[in-house]
């Protein structure tokens, strides 16, 4: 019996099978599951973000407490305050996270939980000026300790850091400088 060639595929069937696989390809790369790294980065960066959040809503209740106790100061202090609010709310992470489990019963490293401003059960100092010092040291607190989790944070975080720290920083300084004074 002479030998034939076996039969070859049609074009359209090579096709079919390319198509076939890459989509298998494709399926077995978007799983749900992220890689171990991933969720590493993601699970850092929403603990820091979750602790950056806490160190600004404390800030917020010294805001609050010390125009709460010097009523006079409160025009003063507002559009600071706003601010702290806004860095809130650009720190916490996205809503359509689910919670990190170890979040809020393990504190993480260098985020800044022991450099935060006392919160405000600290009493407010009864002079008006004693007052706006100790709100600027805690806002030099602050800024001096995200400056420092700078280091520990992943890229967009660190940028939103370092612009937060930065703000802290010229808050300290409106704070107790005088307000309407010639330079």
């Amino acid at each position: 019996m002479p030998w034939t060639p076996p039969p070859r595929p049609s074009r359209r069937s090579v096709l079919a099978g390319a198509a076939g696989a890459a989509g298998i390809v494709l399926l077995t790369g978007c799983s749900d599951t992220p890689s171990p790294a991933v969720t590493a980065a993601i699970s850092l960066d929403r603990r820091m973000r979750e602790a950056a959040v806490r160190d600004s809503e404390r800030l917020l209740e010294r805001y609050d407490a010390t125009g709460a106790a010097h009523p006079s100061l409160a025009s003063r202090l507002a559009p600071l305050r706003a601010s702290v609010a806004a860095h809130a709310a650009a720190l916490s992470p996205a809503a359509g996270d689910r919670p990190s489990p170890a979040s809020s019963a393990v504190p993480s490293a260098g985020t800044g939980a022991a450099a935060a401003p006392a919160s405000s059960a600290a009493p407010v100092p009864p002079k008006p000026a004693e007052a706006l010092t100790a709100l600027a040291d805690a806002e030099r607190k602050l800024s001096e300790s995200r400056t420092i989790d700078l280091a520990g944070a992943p890229g967009e975080l660190a940028r939103m850091l370092a612009s937060v720290a930065a703000c802290g920083a010229v808050h300290a300084y409106l704070l107790t400088s005088t307000p309407g004074a010639a330079s």
